[in-house]
């Protein structure tokens, strides 16, 4: 469960719910783990490419090509400094005057475009109209005698020169109308360099503030870290303390007194008003198990088939049922169940969120749930660096006598049996 809520990078908010403070901070933390060590393989990755591409421009260069500085009169470097000679213009002036500059070349160069297509579109048209005219005189006068073609030719010299002077004055229009344009624009292209810097110093403002947030959220992260690597070290601590009492069974006693291949019919007569229920297991045809609970026949499939044969709900080494187990009750119900208890008493119930159990405790003020996860081949609590239990009793008798966290110090003190009947557990065990 753990692996795959790290692979999606996400929990989802009903099952964070159903985890406690010292939980969530370790999950946290082994998230922001995850996430950094996905970081540092992408930017590896980066530089390994950039790393690639700058051999390849090294080896495209030329050999022959260096760099050489100014020397000043005293043989070192030379450096100029803008601002600190005499008659160095303000930095401000230095970056209008640019900015102008820009906006003027690029106005011009636009302006030198736009007056080449004008041009183009004048001389094509009086062209047009010079061949239109030469030719409606040809075809009206050329065959005439010599004084009326003598005519013609005067008619087609005074034509030419009208319309090269209407030419000419179209063509100052034209010059005028692309001026304005090229002072226009040259604004416009001035007044978006000026924005344009206004908002880079607005974004280096915004980086500061984004910095300071980065730096508070580092912090924040290795407060939790801090937390996750304490809460840690105090399990590591508590469980190494349990197994050399003895008071957590090995991996090695797993299933112990029972056979996955050849399970012997288990009858449960145990303190509860039920009658006497006969269970007989046996080996059954795999099935694929979605990737969390979807429905309660699932969940009683999944109970029946895989956690049936673990022996999860029986005390140890008896075929009764243990009084602190449920069934599949909501925390509502868990809670109402613990509500007139002390503080220490304890059910666990089935969890309806992953594939495990819910253990629902009692505070001197109120409760605690912890989500036990058994979606693999032991019991452990979901995002804490847990011990190993190799049943769900050896979970429960491990924390009767060692806490579960060590700011909350909670001792399971008083198992909360049923107060239905049949019992909350009998679908279960049908």
């Amino acid at each position: 469960m753990l692996q795959q809520i790290l692979h999606d990078m996400y929990i989802d908010p009903e099952l964070l719910a159903e985890l406690n403070d010292e939980q969530k901070h370790i999950l946290f933390y082994k998230m922001r783990e995850e996430q950094l060590r996905r970081w540092r393989e992408r930017e590896e990755k980066e530089q390994r490419e950039e790393a690639a591409l700058k051999r390849t421009a090294r080896f495209k260069q030329s050999n022959d090509r260096r760099v050489q500085w100014l020397h000043g009169s005293d043989g070192e470097i030379w450096v100029w400094i803008m601002g600190d000679s005499p008659g160095d213009k303000p930095y401000e002036q230095i970056s209008e005057e640019l900015m102008a500059e820009r906006a003027r070349q690029q106005a011009q160069k636009e302006a030198e475009e736009l007056w080449k297509q004008k041009e183009a579109e004048i001389t094509k048209k009086f062209r047009d109209a010079m061949a239109k005219e030469k030719a409606k005189i040809v075809a009206e006068k050329w065959k005439l005698e010599t004084e009326d073609r003598k005519a013609a030719k005067l008619m087609e010299e005074k034509i030419q020169e009208e319309l090269k002077k209407r030419e000419e004055e179209e063509r100052q229009r034209g010059e005028e109308q692309i001026r304005q344009q090229e002072e226009l624009r040259a604004k416009e292209l001035y007044l978006s360099l000026k924005q344009a810097q206004q908002h880079s110093q607005h974004s280096e403002h915004e980086d500061q503030e984004w910095k300071e947030q980065l730096r508070r959220s580092k912090a924040a992260d290795e407060e939790r870290s801090h937390k996750a690597r304490r809460a840690r070290d105090e399990y590591r601590r508590q469980s190494l303390r349990a197994i050399q009492k003895g008071k957590v069974a090995g991996l090695s006693n797993l299933f112990k007194g029972t056979s996955l291949n050849n399970e012997p019919e288990i009858k449960l007569n145990s303190n509860n008003p039920s009658p006497l229920m006969t269970l007989t297991t046996s080996v059954r045809k795999a099935w694929e198990r979605p990737s969390r609970p979807i429905s309660r026949e699932i969940l009683i499939r999944w109970f029946k088939e895989e956690q049936l044969p673990r022996h999860a709900g029986f005390e140890r080494n008896t075929c009764a049922i243990a009084p602190w187990f449920h069934g599949i009750i909501s925390r509502q119900e868990a809670e109402e169940l613990l509500m007139n208890k002390s503080e220490g008493a304890f059910l666990v119930r089935v969890s309806e969120k992953i594939w495990g159990y819910a253990l629902s405790y009692r505070l001197q003020s109120g409760f605690k749930h912890f989500l036990v996860d058994a979606s693999g081949d032991f019991y452990s609590f979901l995002g804490v660096d847990p011990n190993r239990h190799a049943t769900l009793t050896d979970l429960i008798d491990f924390h009767k006598e060692e806490i579960i966290t060590s700011s909350g110090g909670e001792l399971l003190l008083e198992p909360c049996g049923q107060r239905k009947n049949p019992p909350d557990y009998s679908s279960l065990f049908e």
